[in-house]
């Protein structure tokens, strides 16, 4: 390992799991099911939207780009977790830190702007369903989910620079991935000024989507309990109750760990945190999405019909 000018310059080490050395075959077994199940999940849902044409609608456009964002952030974190739990050497070259710190963060705030679009979505659906196919126009929809896309881009940049302008004095990362806060606590200088960038840019994203999310469903909330009907009342919740849990699970986790006060911050649950949102809520949101919802259950079937009759 060089130091230029107390600079780790060349490769980081990913302590990961390696202090339950007893643990690395069971945690590599159950990594590797979990991703695997993940990218069949998710994979599957994008494959059964783009062949059922009853989904071409607006809501399963925006959940076909949350389940490609959900298989490329987990990509992002898995294979080399598990490459790490079964190699001697668990390295990751200067750049290959920086580039995994920069997809990672570019995934995650696109899909916190695409939970927002698709609460907006769900608003428009509600609020004013005469509208909704002239409003939600497949321009409207691809027009969306590109910001989305270009606000994690840009929020990823500033995150990765201000991470990367920082002097590390330690190639050792207490942590299974490069993520912020553990590069930060390699940082040979003070990061005072790095944590507030962070902090403030963290909590723009957060406050940008969650009040877009809070205001839809406020409206919504308003429009369902207008119906005059039970029954109306009993959809109009059940089609919004699948998008809140995945809004409540993720913006939770997120909160939780990026934006908590700094003291007593422990890396041990960062990492089973981590686990949890990297890994672990990407296998959900395509379970969620399919078993409280009936059009995506009836074109699975429709689907498997289709295939055994051919």
């Amino acid at each position: 390992m060089k130091l230029e000018n107390g600079t780790v310059k060349t490769e980081f080490v990913l302590l990961g799991f390696s202090d339950h050395p007893e643990l690395q075959t069971f945690l590599f077994l159950v990594f590797l099911t979990i991703y695997s199940i993940t990218l069949m999940w998710n994979l599957g849902m994008i494959f059964l939207i783009a062949h059922s044409s009853q989904l071409h609608t607006p809501m399963y456009f925006f959940l076909c780009m949350l389940s490609f964002i959900d298989a490329c952030y987990s990509s992002v974190i898995a294979p080399k977790l598990l490459v790490n739990l079964i190699a001697e050497k668990k390295s990751i070259s200067y750049n290959g830190c920086a580039a995994q710190l920069y997809f990672f963060c570019s995934f995650v705030d696109t899909e916190s702007f695409l939970l927002a679009a698709m609460a907006y979505d769900r608003y428009i659906a509600i609020c004013n369903p005469l509208l909704y196919t002239v409003i939600m126009s497949q321009r409207v929809s691809c027009q969306l989910a590109f910001g989305a896309f270009l606000g994690g881009t840009i929020s990823s940049i500033i995150h990765t620079t201000n991470t990367f302008l920082l002097s590390f004095c330690s190639k050792e990362i207490n942590h299974f991935f490069c993520d912020i806060s553990p590069l930060f606590s390699l940082s040979c200088n003070d990061t005072y000024v790095h944590d507030i960038i962070l902090v403030v840019f963290a909590s723009l994203v957060e406050a940008i989507c969650l009040l877009t999310v809070l205001l839809s469903y406020a409206c919504i909330l308003v429009a369902i309990l207008k119906t005059g009907s039970a029954e109306g009342r009993r959809k109009g919740f059940s089609t919004c109750a699948s998008h809140l849990i995945v809004v409540t699970i993720y913006h939770g986790t997120l909160i939780f760990i990026y934006l908590r006060p700094s003291t007593g911050h422990s890396l041990d649950i960062d990492k089973a945190t981590s686990v949890f949102y990297t890994l672990i809520i990407p296998t959900l949101n395509p379970l969620i999405y399919s078993l409280r919802n009936k059009d995506v259950k009836n074109a699975f079937k429709k689907m498997v019909t289709r295939k055994l009759m051919s």
